[in-house]
């Protein structure tokens, strides 16, 4: 039996929030895509931001065709990115009962369960959103994501290597892989799937966070810095750095105890 680090990850749903600061630099609330792209989300690149939407023309949209799938579908997701979880899943939630074989509104449901921490109903309602005949690979790691907040790794690599058989070494993909490793503390083959998905996306801050994480797990702190980093601007890098050095004292301070 090997030895277990003391720095032994703790289970999925006390580790992913201390991602999120790690990886956005502050204490937004926010889903796991942002922490790894797991849902299909457009990664983060350097210097560039999704401009935020306009709640106020959408809402109305929504109130004139509340019926429309469409309409719903971009409201809902709306909600999702600017952090109005409950409201994203009611919105969903009436538009996937109007409207039950629409795929895109089932995934879009299921990341907004998904961003509220129900994590086995999202599962169950992305396994609607698509089929083994025509298995869509963002669903698919999506799927993986929330097996791992429940715990269940070994389930969730099998949706990875899925995944990645439809597209080969897309990062956003290998970075859920590697933190799945992660929470298994398996950090060496975490690291070696990281460094995968960084060398594909080294702009994606999601990806630099996981590696950097992974990197100071295993004591090489330095390094770690470098890494989550990268490129930003100093204030940025100094956040991030910030909330690095945090998470793993964190750790050290719960494998202590």
């Amino acid at each position: 039996m090997s030895k277990r680090s003391p720095l032994a990850c703790p289970p999925a749903r006390f580790l992913l929030p201390c991602l999120l600061a790690l990886a956005l630099g502050g204490c937004q609330t926010t889903g796991i895509e942002d922490i790894t792209g797991a849902l299909g989300g457009k990664p983060e690149t350097a210097g560039k931001a999704d401009p935020k939407p306009d709640m106020d023309a959408l809402r109305e949209r929504y109130r004139a065709k509340p019926g429309d799938p469409n309409v719903a579908l971009e409201y809902g997701t709306a909600l999702r990115v600017t952090g109005q979880r409950a409201q994203a899943v009611a919105v969903m939630e009436q538009a996937v009962l109007n409207n039950s074989s629409n795929k895109a509104l089932l995934a879009g449901y299921g990341r907004a369960l998904a961003d509220s921490g129900n994590f086995q109903q999202a599962f169950d309602v992305l396994s609607r959103a698509h089929t083994p005949e025509d298995p869509d690979w963002r669903i698919l790691s999506a799927q993986g994501a929330a097996l791992d907040q429940l715990g269940r790794n070994e389930e969730a690599q099998q949706y990875y290597a899925t995944a990645l058989k439809i597209v080969p070494d897309e990062p956003q993909v290998l970075s859920n892989l590697g933190l799945s490793y992660m929470l298994q503390n398996n950090l060496p083959r975490a690291e070696e799937t990281l460094r995968r998905a960084y060398g594909r996306n080294a702009s994606d801050s999601r990806v630099r966070a996981n590696l950097a994480l992974v990197v100071g797990l295993q004591g090489r702190q330095a390094e770690a810095e470098t890494i989550v980093k990268g490129d930003l601007p100093p204030d940025q890098a100094a956040a991030k750095v910030t909330a690095l050095r945090q998470l793993l004292v964190k750790k050290q301070q719960r494998a202590d105890k």
